[in-house]
């Protein structure tokens, strides 16, 4: 007999030590296309892998997380929100022995196909093309078909799926993809606060006293307040999901920060220069196609030429939308040489 390789030694292990719930790398629905096994890392591994070494993850430091383009060091990013959901997905996946390397991949890659300008980017593009563009949608497609110049990930129907399925709507048909949809939440409201309280639009104060009594009065204590409510129900039901009073508790704190800083008009103030870029950008492009780059072109070719401007709109950062469109409108100085 031959030996073991180490993919089937950490296979092998997630057969002993993970819960009977647990997406066993081994048992995968597999790929698209079909890949011969690597012999160091599991499926899931490899596709963590695959989105960390990604163009559309790094791109994900120049892309609003809340703040437009803040002027501090120690405002999140929608780089520095994902590696918050990675860290609380795979906490929770621990506590509850279920896949963490399928976990991670899809906190991973979960908003790579997230607009410029957060949610106001993806706003504005909704009314501009005239149809939903959800980011969760154009994540998949960026893993599936933008990426690796049209070649795509080619990662595994679990970490699709996941990807696909951590807003709200149809839940994952893993577990671990339903941790992602939680910890996403968990993230983005604490998160969320925190830069508010660092910008002055808000203060721990103004939280309600119900809510800082029932989850935490700082940061940390209300992140370890959530992540144990997930845990303690998976380890009771089965199931991933939080105690009615609970979850009722990180509602209230949502809609809370959704009247008091997602609708503030002081951290909010430029968003509508935003949505004008990406309405302005969305029509250009639309009029002048022959301006987008090689690789969009094939796009509009194969898929259309809105589904060309979107992916082109969507994948840029903050800068470089700025940058596009002031290339577009602002006139340039002559020279003679």
């Amino acid at each position: 007999m031959e030996p073991m390789t180490i993919r089937e030694r950490i296979e092998e292990t997630e057969r002993q030590l993970l819960a009977p719930q647990a997406a066993l790398a081994a048992e995968s629905r597999g790929r698209e296309r079909e890949e011969a096994p690597d012999e160091l890392r599991t499926c899931y591994m490899r596709d963590r892998d695959r989105i960390i070494h990604s163009k559309s993850f790094r791109r994900l430091k120049h892309k609003t997380q809340v703040f437009l383009s803040p002027e501090g060091d120690h405002y999140r990013t929608r780089l520095t929100h994902t590696l918050e959901v990675a860290q609380i997905s795979r906490t929770v996946a621990r506590g509850l022995r279920l896949n963490e390397d399928l976990t991670e991949a899809i906190a991973l890659g979960h908003d790579l196909g997230h607009t410029p300008f957060g949610h106001a980017g993806e706003r504005a593009l909704t009314d501009a093309c005239g149809h939903p563009f959800r980011h969760n949608e154009q994540s998949v497609r960026v893993v599936r078909l933008l990426e690796k110049s049209g070649k795509g990930l080619n990662l595994t129907r679990e970490v699709l799926d996941g990807i696909l399925c951590h807003t709200s709507g149809t839940e994952a048909f893993t577990r671990e993809g339903r941790i992602v949809r939680y910890a996403d939440r968990i993230a983005y409201i604490n998160h969320d606060i925190d830069d508010a309280v660092r910008a002055g639009v808000l203060s721990e104060d103004d939280i309600p006293f119900e809510l800082r009594l029932g989850l935490g009065v700082t940061h940390s204590r209300r992140i370890a307040a959530l992540v144990n409510a997930l845990i303690q129900y998976g380890q009771r039901t089965g199931e991933i999901g939080m105690e009615p009073e609970i979850a009722a508790q990180m509602n209230a704190l949502h809609d809370f920060m959704y009247e008091a800083v997602y609708r503030n008009p002081v951290a909010k103030g430029e968003e509508g220069k935003c949505e004008e870029i990406v309405r302005f950008l969305y029509r250009h492009f639309m009029e002048h196609p022959e301006k987008l780059t090689g690789e969009y072109l094939l796009i509009a070719d194969r898929d259309g030429k809105d589904a060309a401007v979107c992916d082109y709109i969507a994948g840029m950062t903050d800068r470089y939308a700025v940058a596009v469109f002031e290339d577009i409108t602002v006139p340039k100085s002559w020279s003679k040489y």
